[in-house]
């Protein structure tokens, strides 16, 4: 299911209420796939997540990005942050006006 979210300090984050399906989803299984709204230019994230340790100062970031990117002011009423550790990511525009292309990543 495509989802907001934003890159930050080399990871993709998302916020979730901790009773929705993809937070259940998440205590039972750590890998994931995500990809954002935007299917014309199509990011495929492949990693492993988990709840984010988040400090006020990178906590506020993420909501000065999130509202630039989205124009949605959020506050700490949005639910749990994840941290999506990228294993594999593949982006490619629909158009076809470019090649596929393929990052690996090392885990942490």
């Amino acid at each position: 299911m495509p989802v907001w979210g934003i890159w930050f300090e080399n990871a993709f984050y998302f916020s979730t209420g901790p009773r929705s399906r993809k937070a259940r989803n998440i205590e039972k299984n750590m890998n994931c796939v995500v990809c954002p709204e935007n299917a014309a230019d199509a990011v495929i994230l492949e990693g492993t997540v988990r709840k984010a340790s988040l400090n006020g100062t990178s906590l506020r970031r993420i909501f000065e990005d999130y509202e630039k990117k989205y124009n949605w002011k959020m506050d700490d009423s949005e639910g749990s942050f994840y941290r999506v550790q990228p294993k594999k990511i593949f982006g490619f525009v629909e158009s076809g006006a470019s090649n596929p292309t393929r990052w690996s990543f090392t885990t942490e």
